[in-house]
């Protein structure tokens, strides 16, 4: 039986500017905390905010301290559906700790914007919370956070505010390392015995010595005299990349179309993408003779430039404009089609990727990319425990525990509807008070997660 954490609520109230939440972190960081939850809102100025006495008296406010316990499948808040402010920014952590919070809100102050409200997005596997932030240059602030956040070992997305983020309506994703979690050549290349030699043209293409195109001309050479049938059993080895299905069955439940675009191959990946419902392929095609692959390739490469022109050809045809597109990739290939896109998104990239992408993720959850457009995975669960068709075309359940967080959450708004200025945050493992924790991590996730199946 999992043992209850002890958590406290930080209550902290008076008129609010900018500053606070970078002050209040930064006392909250010499402790050895976790942030559990966190929410902000101001009205008309005025702000309850949570911390130590010490800070409230420097700040000349009131404060507040409430112990709990946390217990499996409970939250004491959730982010409400309302958004404010000019910014959004989102931060992802895993674990999410007050020092990240602290350089955050820090770099916000110093810029001279102010943080409006906090809400969390998430809390299991990944912590992910979202500022509305006000009065802040976009590309200052994103340049400033993205230092920040690669100092502290965490994920920052900063966007425009109001319903921009809402409007997206295509997702084009790379397929290898991305979709999957696998490198389709690499295993076509073990099953015709080459995986050496297809390794050492990919280390040489990585290098500079050789370009895409012609790298994957000489590797698909390699694998000349392989049966074809060979492509259907690697199919069948193909490894969704966790949060998959999550992504593409709630998002495709709102109307979203999504598109994939590889420098592998059609005959591996379009299958998937029919069991997907995704309903836009590009990629390279395999010339296969009398049952046996080739060794060559048949019509055009898709290349970088390619995958940037397949998520034009798609938008024009969803009728949908470049800029309410979202492109996922993590290599250099995927460069152009990032840039092209409305939101371009690293996801686990090569540090090239990450530096030209608008955000990245750092995360091992591809559905983490629902937060970066303003989707909590309480309304994920929502969704997909009131909506059947959309919980069976995501393959996802809703667990027990989500039910109670989901029930417990509408409580909490109920009694903080009087509140002009909430600022909630949760704790675990308040070693200070407790001494050392000997109890065992827990791994549950809060949300939706893939079957056991489907993973």
């Amino acid at each position: 039986m999992t043992t209850p954490q002890t958590t406290l609520l930080i209550t902290v109230t008076g008129r609010d500017r900018p500053g606070v939440t970078s002050r209040l972190f930064a006392i909250l960081a010499g402790y050895p905390l976790t942030v559990m939850d966190i929410e902000q809102v101001v009205i008309r100025g005025r702000l309850v905010l949570a911390g130590v006495s010490a800070l409230a008296a420097d700040l000349g406010l009131e404060a507040e301290i409430t112990t709990g316990t946390d217990r499996p499948g409970s939250s004491s808040s959730s982010a409400e559906s309302a958004r404010r402010g000019r910014l959004h920014v989102t931060v992802l952590g895993s674990p999410l700790v007050p020092a990240a919070i602290t350089a955050i809100a820090g770099r916000i102050a110093a810029s001279g914007a102010n943080i409006d409200r906090i809400s969390r997005l998430a809390q299991r596997p990944v912590t992910c919370i979202e500022l509305d932030v006000s009065g802040g240059n976009p590309a200052v602030l994103r340049a400033d956070l993205a230092r920040a956040a690669a100092e502290q070992g965490v994920d920052v997305a900063v966007q425009r505010g109001g319903l921009h983020r809402r409007a997206m309506r295509l997702i084009v994703m790379d397929v290898d390392s991305t979709l999957i979690q696998d490198e389709v050549i690499d295993l076509l290349a073990a099953r015709a015995g080459c995986a050496a030699e297809v390794a050492k043209v990919t280390e040489s293409a990585m290098r500079g010595d050789l370009d895409f195109a012609s790298s994957l001309r000489e590797r698909v050479a390699l694998l000349a005299g392989l049966e074809a049938g060979v492509l259907d059993e690697v199919r069948g080895e193909l490894r969704l990349t966790a949060g998959a299905r999550t992504l593409i069955g709630t998002l495709g439940g709102l109307g979203y179309k999504f598109g994939i675009v590889s420098g592998g191959f059609v005959q591996v990946i379009e299958p998937l993408a029919a069991e997907l419902g995704i309903g836009y392929v590009a990629a390279n095609v395999l010339e296969i003779a009398a049952g046996k692959l080739t060794g060559r390739l048949s019509g055009p490469v898709i290349d970088r430039a390619g995958k940037a022109d397949a998520l034009r050809r798609f938008a024009a045809d969803a009728g949908v404009p470049l800029s309410q597109t979202v492109a996922i990739g993590d290599g250099a290939n995927d460069l152009d089609m990032i840039a092209a896109a409305g939101l371009g998104v690293a996801f686990n990239a090569k540090p090239v990727v990450r530096d030209a992408a608008d955000t990245s993720l750092s995360v091992p959850y591809l559905d983490a990319v629902l937060y970066l457009l303003g989707i909590s995975s309480e309304e994920v669960a929502a969704a997909a425990a009131i909506a059947g068709p959309l919980g069976c075309r995501a393959g996802v359940r809703l667990t027990v525990s989500t039910a109670s967080h989901l029930s417990e959450t509408c409580l909490y708004k109920r009694q903080t509807r009087r509140i002009l200025f909430a600022y909630r945050i949760t704790f675990a493992r308040y070693e200070k008070l407790r001494g050392p924790s000997t109890e065992t991590p827990r791994t549950r996730l809060y949300g939706v997660s893939p079957t056991p199946a489907q993973r």
